[in-house]
């Protein structure tokens, strides 16, 4: 599908067939190396009532936000954006050609966070811990795993979100609470979990056992992983307005039209 000013997304979670994955909202893949494709990126636009992390896997996008602030994505480098009361921004591209690609995880706020001040934290590839054994390579952007502490943290809902690369042959394995909402999506190659064969470009929703396996085919695969603990309260979308009632929609509707949807300027941190 086309988002922004027409990137070319690849939209599983935030879909008729999954609209929602308590607590995640949505997920977005985007890569091409096709300029036509990206180009264009996604000039102002609004948010309320979640939280977006956006995770570059390859190329150069810019952000900025309506009341100054502003940052770098690099190849793999991540933001953590805590829209909550309101943010307007825009990420834009900064190359005209080469390959660009990342996800786009939405993640929701319980009622009580929701219009609270805004956060960023823009996250350097060189703060994201690295754990590798045979055939196996592990980025922590958030989470536990192997000893190491990713650098994100959501105090909500405990996300854990894992870039996880494995040779031909080997495996991938973890120990999560069975009370987590999990889901990996295949970006490279292909796997097997669960019995299960799984291509490239394929969202699997996981069971609520307290643990997952995952083995590549007879090439290399690679693939995000993700856990969060579900909220269970409320969801109300429009847009980019996730609230708990329609009231707080038509509000945050009616805010953004005359030019009050944004309350604070939000906090910016880099590490």
């Amino acid at each position: 599908m086309s988002e922004g000013a027409g990137v070319t997304v690849y939209r599983t979670i935030g879909t008729p067939a999954l609209r929602h994955l308590d607590p995640f909202l949505m997920l977005d893949y985007f890569g091409s190396d096709d300029p036509d494709k990206y180009i264009a990126g996604f000039p102002d636009h609004p948010h309320r009532g979640f939280v977006t992390l956006t995770y570059m896997l390859d190329g150069h996008m810019l952000h900025q936000d309506s009341m100054g602030n502003r940052g770098d994505l690099r190849s793999g480098g991540a933001q953590w954006m805590k829209a909550a009361s309101g943010v307007i921004h825009s990420e834009m591209p900064q190359q005209s050609e080469g390959l660009m690609r990342g996800f786009q995880l939405w993640i929701n706020l319980p009622a009580s966070e929701k219009m609270t001040d805004p956060v960023y934290q823009e996250i350097t590839p060189e703060a994201i811990p690295v754990v590798e054994s045979a055939g196996l390579r592990v980025q922590l952007l958030s989470g536990h795993y192997g000893g190491k502490e990713g650098p994100i943290a959501d105090p909500h809902t405990h996300v854990q979100y894992l870039d996880v690369s494995i040779d031909a042959g080997h495996r991938f394995s973890h120990h999560l609470a069975t009370n987590m909402t999990s889901f990996l999506f295949v970006f490279e190659g292909a796997v097997r979990c669960s019995g299960t064969s799984l291509s490239h470009h394929s969202l699997a929703v996981l069971g609520s056992g307290a643990s997952v396996e995952i083995t590549a085919a007879d090439r290399a695969a690679r693939l995000i992983f993700v856990a969060g603990l579900p909220l269970k309260e409320p969801i109300v979308q429009h847009g980019p307005f996730v609230m708990t009632t329609h009231h707080e929609i038509e509000q945050a509707v009616s805010d953004y039209r005359n030019n009050r949807l944004v309350q604070k300027k939000a906090r910016f941190a880099r590490r």
